[in-house]
C-alpha cells in the first residue's frame, strides 16, 4: 500500500462529483482518485475537468477489475449499494458506501454477513455523525449522568421539495427506482442518528402517507411511534411538504431534558423525576432546575471527515466514523415503519424480512418507473443520484 489510498468513484452524480471536488481541493490528503465509473459518459467530461488523468469506465465491474484502485466509494442509487459492495469486496477492495446501506434489510444483512468473511474495510457514509452537535448530544445521553431516556421526539420537516424536484428524474420517488421516499432519500442520516443516540426500539407503529403533498407513488409524510426496551417512547415526524420546516430533537431523561435545534440546550434537574413522583408530599410539586447552553468542540467535518477516517483506517488501522454493518439499524427502523403502515398494525423488531421483501416486490411490479422503462434499464441505472 502506498502512502495514499487509490480510490475509485462509482457513480458520478451529485455525491460522486462532490467527493471528486473535495479531492481536487486537497481536503483528502491521503486519498487519490484514480478512476470513476458511470453508465452516462456525459458525466466523464465533468470528472475530467477536475481530474484530467482520471480513468473512466462504463460500469462498476470494469472499474473494480481494473487494478487501478485500492478502494471504492459507491454513490449510485440505493438498490445498487449492496451488490456493488459485495463485488468490490470479492475483488479485494475496501468499500465505502453512501447512505442508505440498501433498500431492504434482507439484502443488507447478506452484505454484512459476506463482509465479515473478508479482510477488507466496509464502511458507510454517515457524515452527520461528525457533526459536533449530534456528537455532544450522544455523549450527554450515553454518559448515564441524567439517567435513562423516558421520551424522545424528533420533528425533522425541513426537507421541502416541489413537484419539479420529483419530476427531474423518472426513477425519483418510485418503488423500483429508489425503494421509498422521504425515509429512504432524505432521512437515512436522521434515522441513523436517532438510533445512534437513543438505541434501537423494540416496537414500531407508523403511518406512511403516500403522495400526500406530491404526485408520487411513495411516502412524503411520515409519523413513526416507537417503544424502547426500558419502556421509553419516541416519535419521529418527517415530510417533504412543509414550509418552513423544523428540525428539533428533544430527549427527556430522568434528570434532564435535552433540546437540539441548531444548538443544544439542557435543563438539568436537581432531583430525579422518578424519585419526586414517588416521594413528594406536594400534589403539584416542581423540581428545581438549571437551564444551560451546551458547548461543543465546533468540529463538523462531514463527508471529508468520514473519507479521511476511511483512509486512516486502511493505512494505519485508525477508527472509522461508521462501520458498514451499522447501516442496518436505521434501515431496520424505516423497513419496520413501512411494514407497520402497510399492515396497519404495530410490528416488533426484528421484522419479518421475507414478508417485507415480498410486499416490496409487489410495489415494484406496480411502479410507474417500471412502466416507463424496460427492466434492463432499471438494472443498469447507476448515477442519476
Amino acid at each position: 500500500m502506498s502512502q495514499k489510498v487509490r480510490l475509485g468513484v462509482i457513480g458520478v452524480g451529485n455525491m460522486g462529483t462532490a467527493h471528486i471536488q473535495n479531492s481536487v481541493e486537497g481536503k483528502m490528503p491521503e486519498i487519490e482518485i484514480t478512476c470513476v465509473a458511470d453508465i452516462d459518459e456525459k458525466k466523464f467530461e465533468n470528472a475530467k475537468k477536475r481530474l484530467p488523468d482520471v480513468v473512466c469506465f462504463n460500469s462498476a465491474t470494469e472499474l473494480i477489475n481494473s487494478g487501478l484502485c485500492d478502494a471504492v466509494i459507491i454513490a449510485t442509487p440505493h438498490y445498487f449499494h449492496p451488490p456493488i459492495a459485495i463485488e468490490a469486496l470479492k475483488a479485494g477492495l475496501h468499500v465505502m458506501s453512501e447512505k442508505p446501506a440498501g433498500v431492504y434489510t434482507k439484502q443488507v444483512n447478506e452484505l454484512i454477513d459476506f463482509a465479515k468473511t473478508q479482510d477488507k474495510t466496509y464502511a458507510i457514509m454517515f457524515n452527520q455523525r461528525t457533526n459536533c452537535v449530534y456528537r455532544k448530544v450522544r455523549e450527554l445521553v450515553k454518559s448515564g449522568k441524567y439517567g435513562e431516556i423516558k421520551r424522545v421526539n424528533w420533528i425533522i420537516t425541513d426537507w421541502f421539495r416541489t413537484q419539479q424536484y420529483y419530476n427531474s428524474g423518472g426513477w425519483r420517488a418510485t418503488w423500483s427506482g429508489e425503494g421509498g421516499g422521504v425515509m429512504l432519500n432524505q432521512c437515512p442520516h436522521q434515522l441513523d442518528l436517532w438510533q445512534w443516540i437513543c438505541g434501537m426500539p423494540t416496537k414500531v407503529r407508523a403511518f406512511c402517507n403516500v403522495g400526500k403533498w406530491h404526485d408520487i407513488e411513495v411516502e412524503d409524510d411520515v409519523t413513526i411511534y416507537v417503544e424502547y426496551p426500558n419502556g421509553a417512547t419516541g416519535t419521529f415526524i418527517t415530510t417533504t411538504g412543509d414550509y418552513p420546516g423544523t428540525n428539533r430533537l428533544e430527549i427527556t431523561l430522568d434528570k434532564a431534558k435535552i433540546i437540539c435545534e441548531d444548538k443544544i440546550t439542557i435543563y438539568e434537574l436537581e432531583k430525579s423525576v422518578g424519585e419526586v413522583i414517588k416521594t413528594s408530599e406536594v400534589a403539584f410539586d416542581a423540581i428545581k432546575l438549571e437551564k444551560k447552553e451546551v458547548e461543543t468542540d465546533g468540529l463538523n467535518e462531514q463527508h471529508v471527515g468520514v473519507m479521511n477516517a476511511f483512509a486512516a483506517h486502511i493505512l494505519r488501522g485508525e477508527p472509522l466514523v461508521a462501520e458498514g454493518y451499522e447501516g442496518i439499524n436505521g434501515l431496520t427502523i424505516s423497513n419496520a415503519a413501512f411494514l407497520s403502515s402497510w399492515l396497519d398494525k404495530t410490528v416488533e423488531l426484528p421484522i419479518d424480512e421475507d414478508l417485507y421483501y415480498d410486499l416490496l416486490q409487489e410495489k415494484i411490479k406496480n411502479s410507474k418507473f417500471v412502466k416507463v422503462v424496460n427492466e434492463q434499464v432499471v438494472e443498469d441505472m447507476s448515477s442519476t443520484y
